[in-house]
């Protein structure tokens, strides 16, 4: 999937400010600078890639970015721009390049493709930091990887309780009963539930998620109760499903999973045989 845009932050005692850079309507790329908390006169930006091979473009005078170093060291800038100069003059705070809080200075850069840009730079004075101006450097965050889905062993759609909080009525689907090629997740489950003829949204009070324990059972995970009026649909209780997870559903599952493995460590550290007696040891042992 092509990426669409790219976003920057940089933060200092006293300023704070994000950089979104994409690819406008008219095919041209633009960078929206928007200053969270703060003030700067943005007087000009830098950009490049993670190839940091050949020479740095660098403005003279005080636009210079000298000095200004990313999480690795020096930086090589492909490109820089000049937006102003340094010095707000008659128009103050109303100087075009002039960003207060909540207000975003909108750019356009010359390049070709967002590929040229993994690193951001803004040289920029009459700032609100003790120094009054900045080389800020802002790197492209690591992508966070996804999480893999929960796999589940069995899932029971309850539409009447029991006391114990078991099912007495509704329908339970083990992971076997999915088709083939079909991950156990709670969305394929759901579909699954969709399909049935038994499958029935309206009358759902709880769905209980299990896992298969050591001796073979199926062991309840967590669940979720259906509000007063009802599930509306499936896609409702997938945000139900998704919002319980966020909220630490599975956190004493984890912690129980923790607790077990080390348990079994311990036991097994127990089962070690002794080592045994040296031979020559054993001898010197019954002469004493």
């Amino acid at each position: 999937m092509p990426v669409t845009s790219k976003t920057f932050t940089y933060e200092v005692e006293g300023l704070s400010y994000s950089v979104n850079v994409y690819e406008g309507d008219d095919g041209g790329f633009y960078a929206d600078i928007t200053v969270e908390e703060g003030a700067m006169d943005v007087n000009a930006v830098y950009f490049g890639d993670d190839n940091y091979s050949g020479d740095s473009e660098m403005l003279n005078g005080p636009l210079n970015m000298n000095g200004a170093r990313g999480e690795d060291g020096d930086v090589q800038w492909d490109n820089a721009q000049m937006l102003s100069k340094p010095g707000l003059g008659r128009a103050g705070t109303d100087k075009e390049t002039y960003v207060s809080e909540g207000d975003t200075l909108t750019i356009e850069l010359d390049i070709d493709s967002l590929d040229e840009i993994d690193v951001f730079g803004i040289r920029a004075t009459s700032t609100t930091t003790p120094e009054g101006s900045i080389k800020g450097v802002s790197e492209e965050p690591e992508e966070e990887e996804e999480e893999d889905d929960l796999l589940l062993d069995k899932v029971a759609f309850g539409y009447t309780m029991n006391e114990t909080g078991g099912v007495s009525d509704g329908l339970i689907v083990s992971a076997n009963e999915l088709p083939e090629d079909v991950d156990p997740t709670f969305e394929n489950y759901l579909t699954y539930f969709e399909e049935h003829p038994y499958g029935d949204v309206d009358r759902i009070e709880s769905v209980i998620f299990y896992e298969t324990n050591e001796d073979g059972y199926p062991e309840e995970i967590f669940r979720i109760d259906a509000p007063e009026d009802g599930f509306e649909d499936t896609d409702d209780i997938l945000a139900a499903y998704d919002e319980a997870i966020e909220d630490g559903a599975l956190d004493e599952v984890d912690d129980a999973l923790s607790l077990m493995a080390a348990l079994s460590l311990d036991e097994s550290e127990d089962d070690l045989p002794e080592e045994p007696i040296d031979d020559e040891v054993e001898d010197d042992l019954l002469l004493i």
